[in-house]
């Protein structure tokens, strides 16, 4: 585990085994390590482990969810002959240079980079998260796909159901009674915008009134990490509600909500992603403000007029996302039309139908 504090016990574990056995699933877990000689020992243990396992439990298929995965499950299909399905392949080894974590001359990017191209050749059916990667597997890798598969992240509509979720504690807990309420769930930092979205915050907060704005952050940072970013940025100390919750607990925060953010950093690479935290505000009948050119969705969220596309990162502008926001809130059919893209882009049919092409 890359937290060392959000590890499972090994009751937790025992418990998910025992869940997914049901289900015909066997879960095997490995210890994280950052790339260097202990992560190379690791993956030589890792792909012996997994070898075994192909061939005692006679499997004929190799299923891998993006790209890291995906370069255990190659030299795997190498060995083993066994076909290689890619899923949720997205650039991986780009991100880390455009965020400035990599250099291109590094060997962690040329090897990973190196490694996608591996993958997509070996591959008998690659799933993207959206339908533009396959143009990106032809300039970068040049490679033309002759079939794709486009699988966005999707998101349980019974989990994320506004209308079965009972808020009313919540919002005498906090004083959120006729606030306008924003919410983000996730990071700050590397792909993520950090004191931009404070920026944001403070022209939000000035726009609707110190009073009046509450923003709920979901995340996992420190309250002094929080807490400086506030101070920072002059944000009044009781406009921020910082929380770390399980993931079940999730929509019950959510639903407090009248919009969320999603503050990617736009570089060309977040094209071809697909957040799964857009899905999960969407079938939580939220609009949202993103930056420009985030997968499919800065477009989707354009042309249904169901939240805000910021062009730059700027004051002017992100005044003119709250102006839009507050145009839109409250609208029955905003939020109508906000779950009927939900329904259309973010449906597990969409993945079942996809697996059953493949697997039939």
């Amino acid at each position: 585990m890359e937290q060392k504090g959000k590890k499972m016990s090994n009751i937790e574990w025992e418990e998910q085994k025992a869940k997914f056995l049901k289900q015909n699933i066997f879960l095997i877990r490995f210890s994280y390590s950052h790339f260097g000689g202990l992560m190379i020992l690791k993956f030589l243990f890792i792909y012996f482990r997994l070898y075994t396992i192909l061939f005692t439990h006679r499997i004929s298929h190799i299923h891998t969810w993006c790209t890291p995965a995906g370069a255990i499950g190659y030299f795997l299909s190498i060995m083993s002959g066994k076909k290689l399905i890619l899923d949720s392949f997205e650039p991986h080894a780009e991100p880390m240079l455009e965020s400035g974590t990599w250099s291109k001359g590094g060997l962690k990017f040329n090897l990973l980079f190196w490694l996608e191209k591996k993958q997509v050749q070996k591959a008998s059916h690659v799933i993207t998260c959206v339908a533009s990667m396959k143009d990106y597997i032809k300039d970068k890798y040049n490679i033309e796909l002759k079939t794709t598969h486009a699988k966005p992240a999707c998101v349980n509509f019974d989990l994320f159901d506004v209308n079965n979720i009972d808020n009313e504690k919540l919002i005498q807990k906090y004083n959120l009674k006729d606030k306008v309420v924003g919410v983000y769930a996730g990071k700050f930092g590397g792909s993520y915008l950090k004191e931009e979205v404070f920026q944001f915050l403070k022209v939000a907060e000035d726009y609707w009134g110190k009073d009046k704005f509450r923003f709920i952050i979901l995340s996992n940072h420190t309250n002094v990490f929080i807490q400086n970013l506030i101070i920072d940025a002059d944000i009044n100390q009781n406009t921020i509600i910082h929380l770390f919750v399980s993931h079940n607990e999730v929509p019950k925060y959510l639903s407090l909500a009248n919009f969320g953010i999603t503050p990617f950093v736009p570089v060309p690479s977040k094209r071809y992603g697909s957040p799964i935290k857009n899905a999960e505000y969407w079938a939580m009948e939220l609009p949202i403000i993103i930056t420009k050119n985030i997968s499919d969705d800065s477009d989707i969220i354009d042309n249904n007029n169901i939240g805000y596309v910021l062009k730059e990162l700027t004051t002017n502008e992100y005044n003119k996302g709250c102006i839009h926001i507050d145009d839109l809130l409250f609208k029955t059919e905003v939020k109508d039309k906000i779950r009927e893209v939900a329904a259309k882009y973010r449906n597990f049919e969409i993945a079942e139908n996809i697996y059953e092409k493949i697997y039939a």
